[in-house]
C-alpha cells in the first residue's frame, strides 16, 4: 500500500487519517453514542421492570430486547464516527432521522415525556448540524458536491 493511499481520509484499506479529529466529527460520534446507550439503559429498564412483576413480563421482555437490538445501530454509527470511516454517516443521519418523530411524539405527551422530548428534538438536530458540516464530510474523507 502506498504513503498516499495510508494517509487519505477515507481510504478502503479503513486506514485512520492523520491529523487531530475536528471537534464536530467528535462532538457528534459523542451524541449518536449517547443515543444508543439511552436505548440500552431504556431498554434494560423496560427489562428488569417487567421482569419484576410491573405489567406483563412477555411484553416487557419484547420491548426491552426491542430497545436493546435498536441501540445497535447509533452504537456502530457513533463507533464508526469515532474511526472516521465514511460509512458511519450514513446510519449516524438515518438515526437522527428517525429519533426526530419519536421527540415529537414525546413532546405531545401530556406527563414527563415532555423534557425527554426536548433532550432527544436537541440532540438529533445538533447531530444531524454535526454530520453535515463541511468539516465532518472532509474529516470522513466524504467529498462534497462540486469535487473532483
Amino acid at each position: 500500500m502506498s504513503a498516499e493511499q495510508k494517509s487519505t481520509p477515507g481510504a478502503r484499506s479503513g486506514e485512520t487519517p492523520e491529523g487531530p479529529r475536528p471537534g464536530r466529527l467528535t462532538g457528534a460520534a459523542a451524541l449518536t453514542g449517547l443515543e444508543g446507550a439511552a436505548l440500552v439503559v431504556g431498554g434494560v429498564y423496560v427489562l428488569v421492570r417487567g421482569l419484576s412483576g410491573e405489567g406483563s413480563a412477555g411484553q416487557a421482555a419484547m420491548a426491552g430486547l426491542t430497545l436493546v437490538a435498536l441501540a445497535a445501530l447509533p452504537l456502530i454509527a457513533a463507533r464508526g464516527l469515532w474511526a472516521r470511516r465514511s460509512w458511519s454517516r450514513g446510519p449516524a443521519i438515518m438515526t437522527q432521522l428517525v429519533a426526530l418523530p419519536v421527540a415529537w411524539s414525546l413532546l405531545q405527551a401530556n406527563s414527563m415525556l415532555i423534557p425527554g422530548g426536548i433532550a432527544l428534538a436537541v440532540a438529533a438536530v445538533t447531530t444531524l448540524v454535526l454530520l453535515v458540516n463541511v468539516q465532518t464530510t472532509e474529516a470522513l474523507g466524504i467529498k462534497g458536491p462540486g469535487s473532483a
